[in-house]
């Protein structure tokens, strides 16, 4: 496969990369920074800026056959607007602008989150988000009083949500896409997760028994984007080591 993959300098990306490579994909990598691993061409990007992305989508040599979207902010205090900037309204500018350069039946692949899992309880607000440009982002905040925590939440229930609503114009022009959404992962950002959720993150990585490996999760988001999973289309794939289906149990009082 010839891969687009965004966000591949650390973490989950850099394990899809490394895996990518050790099967002999072609791998183009758009980020920020210089990927840690060797790939076949580095896109330096910044998601946050509008006119950076149009730039490195007209370095692109397409034909690809899979997108992976992965980059993204943790929810660090202080970038409430830019993890909006980046993990939602850049995500969806530069899913627009590369589909254009997607070989037909092309894989997307949305790296999503289980913090993104409230979306059906917070649809006016991410209906308002989905139609927001960048600079009006602030108003947004101030109106709503987001947090950086909530900033993240919210940018992953809008990919979730927006993959979901994307599925049949998705099929129309012969593409697919799909979410993955990892929770409590063993990478350099891990901190930033325990700071923002607190004692939820450590009472869910004990019940798990540990914290997701970044190899792990790249399996299943390498798995999205091959043929091998051609049938699947318009969902999220959840990767929590059973998190979800417990706390889900506690709500249902299945266990009592």
């Amino acid at each position: 496969m010839k891969v687009a993959l965004t966000g591949a300098a650390t973490g989950i990306g850099a394990e899809v990369a490394a895996k990518l490579k050790a099967e002999n994909h072609h791998v183009t990598v758009f980020d920020i920074s210089e990927p840690s691993v060797a790939v076949d061409h580095w896109i330096k990007i910044d998601l946050s800026d509008p006119a950076s992305i149009d730039l490195a989508i007209a370095k692109a040599n397409g034909p690809f056959d899979a997108l992976i979207n992965n980059a993204g902010l943790p929810p660090r205090a202080g970038l409430t607007e830019a993890v909006l900037k980046v993990n939602f309204l850049g995500f969806r500018t530069f899913l627009d602008g590369m589909m254009p350069k997607l070989a037909k039946s092309a894989s997307i692949v949305n790296t999503a989150s289980r913090a993104g899992a409230m979306w059906r309880e917070n649809l006016p607000q991410i209906k308002e988000l989905f139609s927001l440009d960048p600079d009006e982002l602030g108003g947004f905040v101030e109106k709503h009083q987001i947090d950086a925590t909530r900033a993240y939440n919210l940018s992953k229930e809008a990919m979730i949500v927006f993959t979901m609503a994307q599925t049949e114009k998705m099929i129309a022009q012969g593409f697919r896409m799909n979410s993955v959404s990892p929770a409590a992962v063993s990478t350099g950002i891990l901190d930033d997760f325990v700071k923002a959720f607190g004692e939820k993150v450590a009472k869910n990585i004990e019940r798990a028994g540990r914290a997701g490996d970044a190899h792990e999760i790249a399996d299943v988001i390498i798995f999205m984007a091959s043929p091998a999973s051609n049938w699947i289309k318009g969902q999220d794939i959840c990767v929590d080591g059973g998190m979800g289906a417990m706390a889900m149990s506690d709500i249902l009082e299945l266990n009592s």
